[in-house]
């Protein structure tokens, strides 16, 4: 009677507050069709872009004939122009047209581009004749080469939208004014690295076998349907998604607050107290005590400096204390940022020397099969993504409820940890290649050296578990330091942090290809001829700097758990950030 009588009830309400009721109804509905429609086109456009990026080399080494210093400066100038494009994609997203344009019109360039690559394997014209005579091969024509180039740069485009904002447009999409939007995104960034983990695997596993194996224009429309597919998908959902509207750059605000206090860098700035800012009315930023030189842009140093609306005359000279404390913001995760590059420059030798190693192993699995080159960075994303799961789903869960604490890993932890594990990536590395040039030249100076590419897996593996302790804290560690205002800068600031290690590592290819004539270490043909070892132990070097910078300086920069005060909830929060405590709604406490 009871469970009668409070059906009969809720049908009632119903009935009186059918706008509320259908209204809550439409909000659970439109949620899950957000959340349907997000994965689907994460899924897609990962699996169309990152099927091409894992087996770029193997394409121009087999199809363009490229070798050597060439070979490598092409693949990581690209990715390099990938991410650091994304800067442009942040700032046009935040100042013109918004994060959902923003994706559009990059998923679109990366349609274009992945069309025109498509093109280039499927016209033989398009590109130079197969080599059959190692290593005097006809290289591709310039016209063959700009083709190629405005491919690639198109997909580089294409990135620079869709990777600053696809995080940011995700975490749009949570209400984090409530308990409930808080603890999903309280495990959102590992969990959207591991799709797109879990998107690599695939596009590693079947597709990159189909190019390799079967046929590259094959291996090359199935991406590009599936990003056709995934435009469409995101085109479908446009009618449920959170779209929040551009409210300016935090780019141009930068730089107004870097010229405004070069401007007032002779202004005394002994006593805060006796001192005037300008921060508007509905501006609830605290100012904070770090890298005070930066408060001069907000001084008023004289009542001219505003018009009679009490708005700055002049806005390169003048600025609020908000574009004062976004800048702040920014400066005080480059300590730990420089630590970032130098992880991802290990990374980045897995994606081209490393696959250039098992092109020149044994790869044959019974009598007929060949493991595809590219299948070699399936396992450091096959690594991650268990680490991942381990740490998610059972680590943490598990010693929640042993200790009655939170279990998780601090961030200098995890970055630390990231470190030492991409130090001996590189030692690894080194042994390796030793070990399978040495039995090249043992096998009368054979191309294919007779050790199995199966010995690569501990290199690569390592390579994994280094993303997953040192990338995903990184990329927690900005978004954290950054405001609501600048979540999409934060994305871009880790997209910039990869494109930097790859023009790094091109640079450092190039150095030590100079120093090293006429006997080089890298370059040319044969890895036979070379001494990658001797290159993986520098780079082991620079991991040993990389992780005595990060003890005693950039670790400075990451406090342990503070308390803060959240005003919006009027509970007390533990954050893991560095300097002075920040709310969720992008307001600072000095702690």
């Amino acid at each position: 009677m009871e469970a009668q009588s409070q059906s009969k009830n809720f049908e009632i309400y119903k009935l009186f507050n059918r706008p509320c009721y259908c209204q809550v109804v439409n909000h659970e509905m439109s949620q899950r069709n957000q959340e349907n429609v997000g994965k689907g086109n994460e899924s897609f456009e990962k699996l169309a872009s990152m099927s091409l990026v894992m087996n770029m080399t193997v394409y121009l080494r087999s199809n363009y004939n490229m070798s050597g210093i060439f070979l490598v400066n092409v693949v990581t100038i690209w990715i390099g122009t990938s991410n650091i494009s994304s800067l442009a994609g942040a700032y046009v997203s935040d100042a013109y047209v918004g994060k959902y344009r923003t994706l559009l019109y990059g998923s679109i360039a990366s349609l274009v581009g992945m069309g025109m690559m498509t093109l280039t394997a499927g016209v033989p014209h398009f590109r130079p004749p197969k080599c059959t005579d190692l290593p005097n091969c006809i290289q591709p024509e310039n016209w063959q080469l700009a083709l190629l180039f405005a491919g690639l740069g198109l997909l580089a485009i294409g990135a620079g939208g869709l990777r600053p904002c696809g995080i940011a447009f995700g975490a749009d999409q949570f209400d984090t004014s409530t308990a409930k939007g808080r603890k999903q995104l309280e495990s959102f960034f590992n969990l959207w690295y591991l799709s797109f983990t879990l998107a690599l695997i695939v596009a590693l596993t079947g597709v990159v076998y189909i190019q390799t194996n079967i046929s590259w224009v094959i291996g090359f429309a199935i991406p590009t349907s599936c990003l056709l597919f995934s435009v469409i998908i995101f085109l479908i959902g446009r009618h449920t998604y959170i779209m929040k509207k551009p409210e300016g750059s935090v780019f141009s605000d930068i730089v107004k607050v870097i010229v405004a206090s070069i401007r007032k860098r002779k202004v005394a700035y002994d006593d805060q107290s006796k001192c005037l800012f300008y921060n508007p009315l509905d501006s609830h930023v605290i100012q904070t005590q770090r890298f005070k030189c930066l408060d001069k842009a907000a001084m008023i140093v004289d009542s001219n400096e505003l018009n009679s609306k009490g708005l700055p005359e002049n806005k390169w000279r003048l600025c609020s204390l908000q574009q004062v404390e976004n800048l702040k913001c920014v400066v005080g995760i480059l300590p730990v940022w420089v630590s970032g590059v130098g992880c991802m420059l290990v990374i980045d030798q897995q994606s081209t020397f490393g696959v250039l190693q098992a092109i020149q192993m044994t790869r044959t699995i019974g009598s007929e099969f060949a493991i595809p080159p590219g299948w070699m960075t399936g396992i450091a994303m096959v690594t991650l993504s268990v680490w991942i799961f381990i740490y998610e789903g059972i680590y943490v869960p598990k010693l929640r409820k042993l200790l009655k604490r939170n279990p998780r890993l601090t961030m200098v932890m995890r970055v630390r940890i990231g470190i030492i594990m991409s130090i001996l990536c590189m030692v690894t590395a080194g042994i390796i290649e030793r070990k399978r040039r040495d039995s090249a030249l043992n096998n009368n100076n054979a191309y294919i050296a007779p050790m199995h590419v199966f010995w690569l897996i501990p290199q690569f593996m390592l390579s994994g578990l280094t993303e997953a302790f040192d990338s995903v804290a990184i990329m927690e560690f900005f978004t954290t330091q950054m405001p609501e205002s600048m979540k999409t800068v934060a994305s871009a600031i880790f997209f910039i942090t990869l494109s930097i290690s790859s023009y790094l590592s091109s640079l450092i290819i190039n150095v030590i290809h100079k120093l090293t004539e006429p006997n080089p270490w890298l370059g040319g043909h044969d890895l036979n001829t070379n001494r990658l070892d001797y290159y993986y132990y520098i780079i082991a070097g620079f991991g040993v700097l990389n992780l005595i910078y990060f003890t005693f300086i950039g670790s400075k920069f990451v406090a342990p758990a503070k308390i803060m005060v959240v005003e919006e909830e009027e509970e007390l929060q533990q954050v893991e950030e560095g300097g002075d405590g920040r709310n969720l709604s992008g307001a600072y406490h000095e702690l």
